[in-house]
């Protein structure tokens, strides 16, 4: 199972903000946990984001991480829905 780390101050509070608020996006990173390149829709991104995945927590809700294999850790860069900007 993978760990979850915030690599910034700013996609921890957006994360916080929806898990505190939706009962189903804590649902959902428990399900990515398990498997971060399959579940809730992960998919890799390409261009200049290659090497990150991202994944939907809701509806206009998304997020953007890499995945430390070895570790087993999920980084997550950024958390954002069209209500926060």
């Amino acid at each position: 199972m993978y760990k979850l780390l915030m690599q910034n101050s700013r996609a921890d509070k957006n994360l916080r903000r929806y898990v505190n608020t939706r009962k189903d996006v804590s649902e959902k990173l428990d399900k990515l946990k398990f498997n971060p390149f399959r579940e809730i829709g992960a998919h890799p991104l390409k261009g200049d984001l290659k090497g990150k995945w991202s994944c939907w927590l809701g509806f206009k809700i998304r997020m953007i991480y890499r995945i430390d294999v070895e570790k087993k850790l999920i980084i997550v860069e950024l958390v954002w829905g069209h209500n926060i900007y």
